[in-house]
C-alpha cells in the first residue's frame, strides 16, 4: 500500500479533488520539469541536435517498460484521437463486415470507426449494457467471422465498467479481427501488460492516470503494422534524420519500429521533460502498487456510498480505480454544484456521479465527501 502522496502536489488543504478521470493535477516536480524545458526554448543557442532525440527515446523507453513491450512498439502522440486515427488509417472493414464498439464509448474512439465504415464499407455495432450480463461476455458475442475490428477501452469512461482484454484478444485472434484499444482511463492505475494482450494498436492520452502534461500520449503499434502509413510526412523519424545537414537528401525509409507514427515536433522541449518526470514517478511507485492502493481505498468508499443509497457497480465489474455512483431516484438537484461549493470535485457522465480518487487523496477527503452527500441525499 502506498501512503497518501499529497505532499508531492500543490493541492490546497481545503480542496478535495476526486476527479482523476477528468484530469490529474501535476506533481510539483513535473511542473518544475516543464518550466525547465520551456526556459530552454528561450535560449535556442543552447539546444543541441541531441535534444531533439534523447528525451523522445527516454520517454519511449520508460513507457514501454510500464506496459512490458519493446520501445520499438511505441510512438509518441499528442492525443488519443491522433493515435486512433492512425489505427483507422491502417485498417479496413469491407462490406458484410463489422466494427464492434461499446454504446456510450468516448467520442474519440467512435468517430474514426464511423468514418472508416462509411469509406470502406461494413457496419458499426454498438454493444449495449445489460444489468444481468457481464460487459465482456456481451462484447464476445459480437466477435465472429464477420468482425473486422474490435475497438474498445479497458474501462468505460462514464461509469468504470471493465473489460477483460485478454479474453477479447484471444477471441479476436480466433476470428482474425484487429483489436484497437483506448487505455486512457485505465493505464497508470491498472497493471496492463500489452505483451500479453497483444493488440494491433493501443493508445493512451497521458494527462489523466499517467499524471503527465496535456497533449502528451503514447501509441502502441504491433509489429504487424510497422510498415503502415503515418498521419504525417514526418522528417525526424526517417533514416538518417539526426543528420541535419543532410535532410535535403529526401528518403522514403523510416527508422525501424513504430517511430514512423510519431507526431511532428515530438521533441517538445517543454512537455517531454514533464512527461518523463511523471513516468519515472509511476515507475518508482509501481503500477501494481498503485492499483492495489486505489482498489482498497475505493472498496471502502464504495461501501460507504452504497450505505447512503447510491448505486455502485460491483467490484468485479468495475475498474479498481473508478467509481460510477448513480444517485437515488428521489434526489432532485445539482449535486455537482453542491459539492463544488464545498470545494469537492467530481464529475457527472451519462447520469452517473464519477468519483475517481488517486494517491493524493486521504481518508479525510473521503469523510468530507460522505458528510456532504449524507446531508443532501
Amino acid at each position: 500500500m502506498i501512503p497518501c502522496q499529497r505532499s508531492l502536489f500543490s493541492i490546497p488543504s481545503d480542496v478535495v479533488y476526486l476527479n482523476t478521470a477528468y484530469m490529474s493535477p501535476l506533481m510539483t516536480s513535473v511542473v518544475d520539469a516543464v518550466n525547465y524545458g520551456a526556459k530552454l526554448k528561450a535560449t535556442p543557442w543552447d539546444i543541441t541536435i541531441s535534444d531533439f532525440f534523447e528525451n523522445s527515446e527516454l520517454a519511449r523507453n520508460l513507457f514501454a517498460d510500464i506496459v512490458n513491450v519493446s520501445s520499438k512498439n511505441i510512438a509518441l502522440v499528442p492525443s488519443a484521437s491522433y493515435g486512433l486515427e492512425t489505427a483507422a488509417k491502417n485498417l479496413r472493414v469491407g462490406n458484410g463486415r463489422s466494427v464492434v464498439i461499446l454504446e456510450n464509448q468516448f467520442p474519440s474512439h467512435v468517430y474514426p470507426w464511423q468514418r472508416l465504415v462509411k469509406e470502406t464499407g461494413g457496419k458499426l455495432i454498438k454493444v449495449k449494457e445489460k444489468q444481468d450480463r457481464n460487459l465482456t461476455e456481451l462484447v464476445l458475442e459480437f466477435i465472429d467471422e464477420k468482425c473486422a475490428i474490435v475497438a474498445v477501452p479497458n474501462v468505460l469512461w462514464t461509469k468504470g465498467l471493465i473489460l477483460d482484454l485478454i479474453l477479447i484478444s484471444q477471441r479476436c485472434k480466433e476470428v482474425g479481427a484487429a483489436l484497437v484499444l483506448d487505455l486512457t482511463q485505465s493505464l497508470g492505475a491498472m497493471n496492463t501488460d500489452l505483451g500479453k494482450i497483444d493488440p494491433d494498436f493501443a493508445v493512451i492520452a497521458a494527462y489523466k492516470w499517467m499524471m503527465s502534461p496535456y497533449s502528451t500520449g503514447y501509441l502502441y503499434v504491433n509489429e504487424r503494422h510497422w510498415n503502415g502509413e503515418p498521419l504525417e510526412g514526418n522528417w525526424i523519424s526517417r533514416q538518417d534524420g539526426k543528420n541535419f545537414s543532410n535532410l535535403i537528401n529526401y528518403t522514403d525509409h523510416y527508422e525501424d519500429g513504430a517511430v514512423r507514427f510519431d507526431v511532428g515536433e515530438r521533441a517538445n522541449f517543454a512537455l517531454l521533460p514533464g512527461a518523463i518526470k511523471a513516468l519515472k514517478q509511476i515507475e518508482e511507485w509501481g503500477v501494481k502498487n498503485i492499483e492495489a492502493t486505489l482498489r482498497k481505498n475505493n472498496s471502502t468508499l464504495a461501501a460507504r456510498l452504497c450505505s447512503l443509497g447510491l448505486s455502485v457497480p460491483s467490484e468485479c465489474s468495475r475498474g479498481p480505480h473508478f467509481i460510477g455512483a448513480k444517485l437515488p431516484p428521489t434526489f432532485k438537484g445539482d449535486i455537482l454544484d453542491v459539492l463544488s461549493r464545498k470545494k469537492i470535485y467530481v464529475s457527472e457522465r451519462g447520469g452517473v456521479l464519477r468519483i475517481t480518487p488517486h494517491l493524493w487523496n486521504s481518508a479525510t477527503d473521503f469523510d468530507r465527501l460522505i458528510d456532504i452527500l449524507s446531508k443532501h441525499i
